[in-house]
């Protein structure tokens, strides 16, 4: 690094942040970001806030000198509770970000945006970082302790060479993670579309007539769900899942890092795995269940606060903790059924329906298991898991994939950023 340039962000950097008022919540228009958006270089969306476009129009204006506003290629990072994690606005979206969001808008004749990006992801900043900030029971940084911290660059030939090839693994995430969305459209349509419209393969539905009561045979279930295909059943949802809860490990046996990681519902959301961890073990408890050590593929659902929410595991090394259930399909023919079920937004009504507590909603297993559900014959469920399970056999390999380019890619931040690994032309 002896021909790297040592300056402080204020050097090369203008800072601002975001609205100092506050701020009015709506349930959809204009994205407005806080410190709990920013996780690990990316936004985290599954718990946004939304603002008026009045709002954003009376505090965050189009000056693009306003560093209150976040522009094209503008870095943004959380200041407020878990601090340092960046973003960057390569696409140019439009955002309201709130006091706990930094804006730093680099001099790109100095220093380039997606180098900085990476730098900040890097050791020396983060360490830095963690050294200067304030507050007992919420850590911060203010804007002038940013404009002091550290930035090592080397030329601005240097700093596309080292952005160009961290961001080729960001780039085959990305495409990973679009491919993960069409394949669950895939399968999500094909669900309803057999499941919810009964236009399954065999039917005289799918055989085409003008009128839609004549394309099935309904007969009337004599339950909530009124008439549903001849053949069909209507069973219990213990008929064809297994709920496993979790075990209750003891947080004084906890470690900061370990072999094990412990999931909890903040690492279930909807549809989403969020690799998260505050809690680790290094040696599994003499009485933990063989079915609380998860492997890729398995499917979480949620028992606590947000629940019914499902996701799919991939990744090793993972312990279930209670509060959060496992659902073992019964049959080989049930996985991919089951978890489309437990996406559908009606059903996930119901179970917010069973839930009880005041202060937090809990669902009950043993009362998950009673409820009712709509069956197909197994014939109808052979043929959709047939073809679905390529598809989610495709989306956690994807998976796996991701965290595999995650890893290398973070190994390599901290080599390239701080000059420890040296290239040719």
């Amino acid at each position: 690094m002896s021909t790297w340039t040592k300056q402080k962000l204020g050097d090369v950097c203008d800072v601002g942040d975001g609205a100092h008022t506050s701020v009015k919540r709506v349930e959809s228009g204009i994205k407005y970001l806080t410190s709990k958006n920013f996780k690990d270089g990316r936004l985290d969306l599954s718990s946004v806030d939304y603002i008026s476009h009045e709002t954003y129009s009376k505090l965050f204006h189009s000056d693009s000198k306003a560093l209150t506003t976040p522009q094209k290629s503008d870095i943004l990072f959380s200041i407020i509770g878990s601090i340092g994690s960046p973003y960057i606005n390569s696409s140019g979206e439009k955002f309201g970000i709130s006091s706990s969001v930094s804006i730093l808008r680099p001099n790109i004749e100095s220093v380039i945006p997606s180098y900085l990006f990476y730098w900040i992801r890097g050791p020396i900043f983060q360490n830095a970082i963690k050294g200067i900030k304030g507050g007992v029971a919420q850590g911060y940084v203010s804007l002038e302790m940013i404009k002091t911290l550290p930035l090592y660059s080397p030329s601005i030939n240097q700093q596309e060479k080292i952005s160009s090839i961290l961001s080729a693994y960001d780039d085959l995430i990305e495409n990973n993670k679009k491919r993960i969305k069409i394949l669950e459209e895939m399968a999500e349509r094909l669900y309803r579309e057999w499941f919810v419209k009964f236009n399954y393969p065999g039917s005289t539905y799918a055989k085409a007539s003008a009128d839609r009561h004549e394309k099935v045979r309904l007969i009337d279930s004599g339950t909530e769900y009124g008439k549903i295909p001849e053949g069909w059943e209507v069973k219990r949802l213990g008929d064809i899942v297994n709920i496993v809860s979790g075990f209750p490990f003891k947080s004084t046996t906890y470690l900061e890092d370990g072999k094990y990681k412990i999931v909890t519902i903040k690492n279930v959301h909807d549809g989403v795995f969020v690799l998260n961890f505050d809690s680790f073990i290094n040696d599994l408890p003499a009485k933990l269940p063989a079915n609380c050590v998860l492997n890729s593929g398995d499917v979480l659902l949620s028992l606590t606060g947000n629940v019914g929410r499902v996701c799919i595991v991939y990744g090793a090394d993972y312990l279930l903790n209670q509060r959060v259930a496992k659902l073992e399909p019964i049959g080989s023919s049930v996985r991919e059924f089951m978890y489309l079920l437990f996406r559908q937004r009606k059903f996930q009504q119901k179970l917010e329906a069973i839930s009880n507590g005041a202060a937090q909603q809990n669902l009950s297993p043993i009362q998950m298991k009673e409820l009712e559900i709509v069956i197909p014959p197994k014939k109808i469920l052979d043929k959709y898991s047939n073809i679905c399970r390529n598809y989610f056999d495709e989306i956690v390999a994807l998976y796996d994939r991701n965290l595999n380019l995650s890893k290398t890619r973070d190994l390599l931040i901290p080599q390239l950023v701080t000059g420890k690994r040296e290239f040719k032309n």
